[in-house]
């Protein structure tokens, strides 16, 4: 089949990569025309330098899969996308849209006749390689249109994706993949911090999580990633404690509020990574200061 892919960012690249490398025939747009440039060199990425390009390029019904960040960029994107298409094509947001977007948007484009899918991608940078997980929202009809592109992109045609709903569902599923993400991210990064305070016992870490990535009920890809990064560098010297979100976390644990259903394990490992952006606590100078004016503990003073 045939689609332009939009925004060239690694992994909207890695998938135009993908998709031609399988025999699909790709037309590539982005803001900076340096990675489309690169795809026609060297993948054979059909280049277009704006949307309009992009989409005059393709037969009906055109496929447009759009590969940007969420919010504002996938807004004008799909919006200036209205303008262009027609009744019967399709725009597909890979990106991690918040699911009420996905829908509103799914709604506007419904009434000029265009189809909307919504595709949930995990993979990250190894898809290339790997292939990508995709949770698909959309109609029958249009899923179907687009299932030579999704079977080629996952990691085989019948694994690893599929159509877990109507328009919002794909977003709403990788919005709760994501907040389960953390849940385990947090829980492996305080387990191996108990291990590394443990230091009578000398433990190599990168050893640990090797004997760990065979026949253990803990055994995972984050834990082959974990692995990966102590193999490079078993003290992280190199990195600083600061860890963003990319606000899926966030939405999760909203939509937990906003369903009455406790999820204490994602929200705390939210929190901790706000902790982790803080460089001196007011809160726990505050503990500080109550524990020294109730039990006359001790102090660290600043020094100034």
């Amino acid at each position: 089949m045939e689609l332009a892919m939009i925004g060239l960012g690694k992994m909207g690249a890695n998938m135009a990569r993908r998709l031609i490398k399988g025999g699909h025939r790709v037309v590539g747009y982005n803001l900076t025309p340096e990675p489309t440039n690169t795809l026609a060199r060297e993948a054979g990425l059909i280049p277009a330098y704006s949307l309009a390009e992009a989409v005059s390029k393709l037969s009906a019904p055109r496929v447009v899969w759009v590969m940007v960040p969420a919010g504002k960029p996938t807004e004008s994107v799909v919006s200036e996308l209205a303008t262009l298409l027609q009744r019967g094509d399709i725009v597909v947001d890979g990106g991690n849209s918040n699911y009420k977007d996905t829908i509103r948007r799914g709604q506007m484009l419904a009434e000029k006749g265009i189809q909307f899918v919504d595709v949930g991608t995990s993979g990250g940078v190894w898809g290339l390689r790997e292939g990508y997980s995709m949770m698909v929202g959309g109609s029958e009809t249009a899923v179907s249109h687009l299932r030579p592109a999704l079977e080629t992109l996952a990691p085989a045609p019948n694994k690893g994706w599929g159509h877990v709903g109507p328009g919002g569902a794909g977003h709403f599923v990788k919005m709760v993949h994501n907040g389960i993400e953390y849940g385990l991210m947090q829980a492996y990064a305080e387990g191996f911090e108990i291990m590394k305070a443990k230091t009578d016992f000398d433990l190599d870490l990168h050893q640990v999580a090797e004997i760990w990535r065979f026949g253990s009920v803990v055994r995972s890809w984050l834990l082959d990633l974990t692995a990966n990064a102590l193999s490079e560098d078993a003290d992280l010297s190199g990195i600083k404690g600061y860890v963003p979100d990319s606000g899926e976390g966030r939405w999760t644990v909203q939509e937990a509020i906003d369903l009455d259903v406790p999820a204490p394990v994602i929200t705390h490992s939210l929190f901790a990574r706000f902790v982790s952006r803080q460089e001196d606590s007011f809160a726990a100078k505050l503990l500080a200061a109550m524990r020294n004016q109730f039990g006359g503990h001790a102090v660290i003073k600043t020094g100034k």
